[in-house]
């Protein structure tokens, strides 16, 4: 490759980070050091929606897949993701880019398979924020008709949610993190408090481990449960999502990511584990079948008073709009890096001149969010419509298209670590690295494969529907538009071909090859 060529090493002048936002008349770079670790942590913990899994994710996982080993479940899954946290760590002291996954993919895998990756990444992430619209609106309709007497379809709060998304997202990242974070502390808080009330006070059986015995993961739900419980960890990968945004992302963002698996882990297994106490690991499955979300909050009235079930209430909501402003800062980032490289239009990679948010990419979020709502109303039929929509259709369709879209970029992400350090002569000085991610890598696949053969349960759309194609169809659409799009890209624009991946060192490579021909 050439002197002048993307991907050869930087020797020349470098340009400064106000030349490379304004290169060219765009802007080409988010604000730097504008998170720490603190402000990050709580940002990616914040996708995670903790209590959003321990009321509707764990009741589904105990009564309709039967399976009283969830807590166990957590534990295998944070080993199987600190495993792909260790080469995915490393890989991020080395690739800054708010296009994390795609660009790592890129890095390790090639431009086109980069290119791929960054439209499944696009697609899958947005799929996840606009179905938390269905479950945040049904649960706002539930609370005001139950305290105020109101009747409000599912839609309206969801729209207004919506747009209050889109006002915050063109707000400063740091300020979104300090919302997210005292939102986060409180509802973890409350779990907590829960999980401690279940084990002072446990139900008929006792203070019993039995949830820990590898005898109650048999059964046909197994494989459907992986995926269920898979996608309550996503939001730790989004780190290096905001390396550019960060002070020393070489430390920090590895740091969040080990933190948030860690916690995540920890959390969700003492939550599960706390149900299964509070009503009896031989009464959890037929207990969460007959209540479903309700169970959490029928345990904590019975133990911490109404007062207290009702704060939670509340809390289950707020949480589930932290886990939308996460989601949809990623998304704009996602957005305004494909924009920077070529494999959106350029207007994507223009930020806001006052804070430094990726302003394109965040409104394109918000129009999508909107379109898709309001899709899902109106098939669903004007005004009310029917009540199990937003939560049966709107959330668990789009959800399960987000995580397994994810749970692939995952496994594509794991593989690539090893491609890019062999590539770079470093396969022995990491070998315990590669290791890790080949056996994070082959656990992924099998879990993407176990959601593929059971999509018609994930989405409840039984045996032979056609929904159980056309819904992983959309990831596999994004994919294959992806690497045509960077197959063409690659025989007619070669240089731009060449940039996906490099984020703003391709910039500051060809800006200094202009002033040295200049």
């Amino acid at each position: 490759m050439s002197p002048g060529s993307p991907r050869t090493t930087a020797t020349s002048t470098v340009t400064t980070s106000r030349e490379i936002n304004t290169y060219k008349g765009q802007e080409r770079a988010l604000r730097a050091d504008r998170l720490g670790t603190a402000g990050l942590l709580l940002s990616v913990l914040a996708a995670s929606a903790p209590l959003m899994v321990v009321a509707g994710v764990m009741p589904t996982v105990f009564g309709v897949m039967g399976m009283p080993g969830q807590p166990l479940l957590y534990v295998i899954l944070g080993v199987v993701l600190i495993l792909f946290s260790v080469g995915y760590a490393e890989m991020s002291r080395h690739v800054h880019n708010a296009g994390a996954f795609y660009a790592y993919i890129a890095r390790g895998l090639g431009p086109t398979a980069g290119a791929g990756a960054a439209y499944v990444a696009l697609v899958a992430y947005s799929a996840m924020q606009v179905g938390i619209y269905g479950i945040l609106g049904f649960e706002i309709s539930g609370l005001l008709a139950t305290h105020l007497g109101l009747t409000v379809a599912w839609w309206i709060p969801a729209l207004a949610a919506a747009v209050l998304v889109a006002v915050l997202g063109w707000l400063k990242i740091d300020l979104n993190a300090k919302a997210l974070g005292v939102l986060l502390v409180i509802e973890c808080t409350l779990v907590v408090a829960f999980d401690a009330a279940a084990l002072v006070e446990p139900g008929p059986e006792g203070l019993s481990f039995a949830a820990f015995d590898p005898g109650s993961l048999t059964g046909a739900g197994l494989g459907t449960a992986l995926c269920f419980c898979i996608a309550a960890f996503i939001g730790f990968e989004q780190s290096p999502v905001y390396a550019e945004e960060t002070s020393r992302p070489q430390v920090v963002v590895s740091r969040v990511m080990f933190l948030a698996v860690g916690f995540v882990a920890l959390f969700l297994a003492l939550g599960a584990w706390a149900l299964t106490v509070a009503t009896g690991p031989g009464a959890v499955v037929g207990e969460a079948a007959k209540q479903g979300p309700a169970l959490l909050f029928t345990l904590t009235e019975a133990r911490l008073g109404g007062t207290f079930t009702d704060v939670l209430h509340v809390l289950f909501v707020t949480g589930m709009f932290a886990a939308l402003l996460s989601f949809h800062n990623v998304v704009a980032r996602y957005a305004f890096a494909m924009g920077r490289e070529g494999l959106l239009p350029a207007a994507f990679s223009r930020t806001s001149a006052s804070s430094g948010a990726p302003a394109t990419g965040s409104l394109l979020q918000s129009a999508v969010s909107v379109l898709v709502v309001i899709a899902f109303a109106v098939s669903d039929g004007l005004p009310a419509g029917d009540p199990t929509t937003p939560v049966l259709r709107l959330f668990t369709w789009m959800g399960n298209v987000g995580a397994l879209g994810v749970i692939l970029l995952m496994a594509a992400a794991s593989f690539a670590v090893i491609a890019f350090f062999v590539r770079r002569g470093a396969a022995l000085a990491q070998a315990w690295r590669l290791i890790a991610s080949a056996l994070a890598g082959i656990a992924l696949v099998g879990i993407a494969i176990y959601t593929v053969r059971d999509f018609d349960v994930l989405i409840g759309a039984g045996p032979g529907s056609a929904l159980s194609w056309i819904l992983p169809g959309v990831i596999g659409a994004a994919l294959v538009a992806g690497l045509l799009y960077g197959a063409v890209l690659r025989i007619v624009r070669p240089e731009a071909h060449a940039r996906i991946g490099l984020g703003n060192e391709a910039f500051q490579l060809e800006r200094a090859a202009e002033r040295g021909g200049s």
